[in-house]
């Protein structure tokens, strides 16, 4: 007992015991938050979107803990001070009504959390767009979603707003490259340099998922004959296998001697 300054005294033990149980509930709270981030799937042989799913849950896991312990700690040093507990968890018929109403769109947001990420709607490291700002997902809780572009800007938004969301990332995606080609070059000798281009790059293609296609013309313009090749790709990489597309599609056509259109100038001598 220590004497307080009003002549009062006061239990120090009443001042530790809270401040211990404080210290245990940060201390289980880092040993959940350690133990669910360690879990490792690299072993096993699951899909990439899988892994995705997995990472989310780990979140979610380390998001609820954190709300659990907040709570028993928090009950647990209302008890300390002397405050019935049992009387404010029966009163929580009327406190729950208030509170619905206080915290309505808190409610809101736990619910839309919860339902993310039951239905999959989305998960971490999938590619969004949601009111027109496009991103990838970096952090989902009970109550918000983390998007950050590709300039690196992070918008932060609650779940009971993430609606209409276009997900970029549920399907694999489609490269596409027209190339255009002069009408001087012999059909035959186009079919033979596509095939040629074809073979060498079956099975080397950046992020690609299937074999390359040849849908034919796809444009008769101006000054040249406009073929399409598409290939399927990874979700949200088929910008990168474009580009990978495109240079390898100039070098096979040097080599072979397929002329690739560019824009001329005549100028006639008024005679």
């Amino acid at each position: 007992m220590i004497p307080n300054v009003f002549g009062k005294s006061i239990n120090i033990m009443m001042i530790i015991i809270p401040i211990i149980k404080i210290i245990i509930g940060f201390f289980i709270f880092q040993i959940i938050k350690k133990i669910v981030k360690k879990m490792s799937f690299s072993k096993t042989n699951l899909k990439a979107s899988q892994k995705q799913k997995i990472e989310t849950l780990k979140q979610m896991l380390i998001n609820i803990s954190r709300y659990i312990i907040l709570i028993l700690v928090g009950i647990s040093l209302l008890s300390d001070f002397g405050i019935n507990v049992k009387s404010i968890l029966a009163g929580l018929g009327i406190g729950t009504a208030i509170l619905g109403l206080a915290f309505n769109d808190l409610a809101k947001d736990l619910i839309a959390g919860v339902t993310i990420i039951a239905e999959g709607e989305y998960e971490i490291g999938d590619v969004i767009e949601v009111d027109g700002f496009m991103g990838e997902v970096v952090f989902i809780s009970l109550r918000t979603t983390r998007i950050r572009n590709f300039k690196g800007a992070t918008k932060i938004i609650a779940n009971h707003y993430m609606d209409n969301i276009i997900n970029y990332s549920a399907n694999n995606s489609l490269a596409v490259v027209d190339v255009s080609i002069a009408y001087e070059n012999k059909e035959e000798d186009i079919e033979k340099s596509f095939e040629s281009l074809f073979k060498r790059l079956n099975g080397n293609i950046p992020y690609a998922t299937k074999n390359l296609e040849l849908w034919g013309v796809n444009e008769l313009s101006d000054s040249s004959v406009v073929y399409r090749v598409v290939v399927e790709t990874k979700p949200m990489k088929h910008i990168a296998t474009e580009r990978f597309l495109r240079k390898e599609i100039k070098k096979e056509f040097d080599k072979t001697g397929i002329k690739i259109p560019y824009k001329q100038i005549e100028v006639h001598n008024g005679k």
